[in-house]
């Protein structure tokens, strides 16, 4: 088979959300990640395979379960765009600014959920994926849409991370809203594993961080409100 010219290049393929996509693609090539680039240190200490026994067949089993969604015109954009509006922590950043529109006290919440997002971001990309360096998943298919490839290593994931300290802060402040604010985390987190940009038990280990890193932020605002 007579290979294509190299002047043709293939039609790239469509944001999950049209109009969000180049909008982060632009805020990417002005501000890269603040501290993205803190978790890529070169070479990785161990030499491959790194995943072997257990969390490996856990992580086939996972993303087995996946293919069953996988190639779905309506799975692919939800998983898609829920993975898109989970970089940089935007869909806490616009969910946080919506609330603090309606009140001084939910104003506090979204300086609080900033202020704890940032720092959760230095120590998971800056600190714990510096310990790990692992590697992310290879995928050759090509994907039904276009998304950031981050550089950063794989474990723990970092939108999981974020989407539980988000769901914690803005649960306590709103109880009743709760369901919505965990049920958004969920997909966040597991869009990782659909979009295979994440192996499954990143996203367990980034759910477990931020439950850690949520708790203590949680305490932390709790004591400064008490002054």
């Amino acid at each position: 088979m007579t290979p294509p010219p190299d002047d043709i290049v293939a039609d790239e393929p469509p944001a999950a959300i049209p109009v969000l996509g180049p909008a982060i693609e632009a805020i990417e090539a002005i501000v890269p990640h603040p501290f993205e680039h803190l978790a890529d240190d070169g070479a990785h200490a161990i030499e491959p395979p790194h995943d072997l026994g257990p969390v490996a067949r856990f992580d086939a089993v996972v993303d087995g379960a996946f293919d069953r969604l996988r190639g779905n015109r309506v799975t692919d954009r939800l998983f898609y765009a829920a993975t898109e509006l989970g970089d940089f922590g935007l869909v806490w950043m616009l969910i946080g600014a919506s609330r603090g529109l309606q009140s001084d006290r939910d104003l506090r919440t979204a300086g609080r959920l900033t202020a704890t997002l940032a720092v959760e971001s230095v120590l998971v990309n800056g600190v714990i994926k510096q310990l790990f360096k692992r590697e992310r998943p290879v995928s050759q298919e090509p994907r039904p849409y276009k998304m950031r490839m981050p550089m950063s290593t794989s474990f723990p994931s970092g939108h999981s991370s974020t989407a539980v300290v988000a769901a914690m802060l803005l649960s306590e402040a709103r109880p009743a809203a709760a369901p919505l604010y965990w049920g958004v985390a969920a997909l966040v987190a597991t869009s990782r594993i659909h979009v295979k940009i994440h192996h499954a038990s990143d996203v367990v280990g980034g759910v477990a961080t931020g439950l850690v890193i949520g708790t203590v932020a949680r305490a932390f605002w709790r004591r400064m409100a008490k002054g």
